[in-house]
């Protein structure tokens, strides 16, 4: 045992945990009707009920021994102090200073003069004052990037549709199968065509070719109409913190927003990475998604543990994996906006999260980050749903659901909603063999039959979710959703005593792809690896 898990604030949620969990949820609401009131947090037009989850008093009294056990309030205040927290890398993790807008430090001055650099460029694009080689505005925006560079502007773009600018269309670009790119390409025109390459060494070998890709095809078009110089002047802007590689690939240093060493990828969208955001919703949208970040940048720096959003969905993860053994968290965002949502939320927790060894360098000896997985609703129900409500696995689940629409279909999104609070309820309560016995005689179903029957109509319950609930979807409320998303993985990575903002991990397979792909393009058969990769490299050969 760790210094963690023989803590008596650990062990005092094992023994809490053993006599909670025989106590039904539902029978916690009997027991207090009001539990809403007592277990629900609000800051800035964001809910989060927890109230149908395996807690009460004490546990969250306990849940707090355990946030002043790993010193989190210190933690947290250290990140936005601009410490050194990224120990493996040796910098701090600032991505909260991308939208601080009090920000008077070096970095900060930093960022809003990027800011500004936006700004113009927005405005002469969206005001056809940027034009491509022939003389033509721009209408479509090809973003070209992976990972954090592609994941979190897809999404927010995604999210976003209802506050898409007329005349301007953005699309998304990142895996290296030629298929991606081509079919993106294939219905745009080139003269009307800006690139935006997104990386931060701008070597990144799957960004990298799909650049030279789409080079090749607006030179092709250009067929000397104009010089590479200038086409590539009107048509590419990198962002990128190698501005000697991208002028080398012909993109003029003017043409460059920076990145910089102190923030990860996966916390970048509030950078210039956000560009085809702002191209595709105008900058006023792109900083109020910024303003919405910082709302709950503030709630989690200066709210008690016990009242802080982002602290207890962190708590709750802990809870569940570390006490009732869930290995993975479904994420349920009703609105087809959010429908990448779950997407994005997968490499924010399980790239910061997946980890085998503390921030010391010891083994680790409990469970790190979880799966995370998911799918829009209502679409889920008519799949793994199942799983969810008759499956033999623990899956928590967050629901994310928006109070209001900008449809006119006012009927259709209430359907929606009923949808979702009904999800969370029949996990909860689920359906008793009881139940279901008299449901079926009272189909008219013979007794006998009703009871071969009634057992595979029996849903457990006893399901934890959680539900997270916007006022409406706007460019501030998916900033604060997204940053309560950063902070409880953060929140999570100080209880486990994780680093959270490196990646090591996906090193290893880019290393060996190049010595793969040596192979693949070398005549003759390979015997330099496994039996089994040097079977399917000669199998493609």
């Amino acid at each position: 045992m760790s210094a963690l898990t023989d803590s008596p604030e650990w062990q005092a949620l094992v023994q809490h945990q053993a006599a909670l969990s025989k106590r039904p949820l539902n029978a916690l609401f009997r027991d207090n009707p009001d539990r809403f009131a007592r277990f629900s947090l609000n800051t800035d037009g964001l809910i989060l009920d927890f109230s149908k989850n395996h807690v009460d008093a004490q546990a969250i009294d306990l849940f707090g021994n355990l946030a002043k056990k790993v010193g989190l309030e210190e933690a947290v205040e250290a990140m936005f102090s601009g410490d050194v927290i990224n120990n493996t890398e040796q910098r701090p993790a600032l991505h909260a200073a991308l939208r601080s807008p009090e920000d008077q430090s070096e970095n900060g001055q930093v960022v809003h003069q990027t800011l500004n650099r936006m700004a113009t460029f927005v405005d002469a694009v969206i005001r056809w004052q940027w034009q491509g080689y022939s003389g033509s505005p721009i209408t479509d925006v090809v973003n070209i990037g992976i990972g954090g560079s592609d994941l979190g502007p897809a999404m927010v773009y995604t999210a976003l549709s209802d506050f898409h600018l007329d005349g301007i269309r953005c699309h998304f670009v990142s895996n290296v199968d030629p298929a991606h790119l081509e079919e993106t390409l294939e219905p745009l025109d080139p003269e009307t065509t800006l690139f935006v390459i997104a990386s931060k060494t701008f070597t990144t070998m799957e960004t990298m070719l799909n650049a030279r890709a789409a080079k090749r095809w607006l030179l092709k078009a250009c067929n000397g109409s104009a010089s590479e110089k200038s086409a590539l002047a009107k048509h590419f802007v990198a962002i990128s913190a190698n501005v000697e590689k991208a002028v080398e690939f012909g993109i003029p240093g003017e043409n460059i927003f920076p990145m910089w060493d102190w923030v990860g990828g996966r916390y970048s969208l509030w950078s210039a990475i956000g560009l085809p955001v702002a191209l595709g919703i105008g900058m006023d949208n792109f900083r109020a998604l910024l303003a919405g970040a910082h709302n709950m940048d503030k709630h989690f720096r200066a709210t008690p543990a016990a009242q802080n959003i982002p602290v207890m969905m962190a708590l709750l993860d802990c809870w569940y994996q570390n006490f009732f053994a869930a290995e993975s968290r479904v994420v349920l965002p009703y609105s087809q906006q959010l429908h990448l949502f779950p997407a994005y939320l997968q490499q924010l927790d399980m790239e910061s999260l997946g980890k085998s060894v503390t921030k010391d360098g010891a083994p680790i000896d409990v469970d790190t980050g979880g799966i995370v997985w998911g799918s829009a609703g209502t679409n889920g129900q008519h799949s793994f749903h199942q799983l969810l409500h008759q499956g033999t696995h623990l899956i928590p689940a967050d629901f994310i659901a928006i109070s209001e629409t900008a449809s006119s279909n006012k009927e259709q999104h209430l359907q929606l909603l009923a949808n979702c609070f009904a999800q969370s309820q029949a996990l909860m309560d689920g359906k008793s063999l009881e139940a279901a016995t008299a449901e079926l005689l009272n189909r008219g179903m013979s007794e006998a039959e009703a009871a071969r029957l009634a057992p595979h109509k029996v849903i457990p319950g006893n399901r934890p979710s959680t539900t997270l609930l916007l006022d409406k979807l706007s460019p501030q409320s998916l900033g604060s959703l997204i940053a309560c998303y950063e902070h409880k993985v953060f929140a999570r990575s100080v209880i486990l005593g994780i680093n959270a903002f490196d990646q090591w991990g996906v090193e290893l397979g880019k290393v060996l792809s190049t010595g793969i792909h040596d192979e693949l393009v070398n005549d003759g058969e390979t015997s330099k690896f496994d039996g089994s990769t040097n079977a399917l490299i000669n199998r493609c050969k």
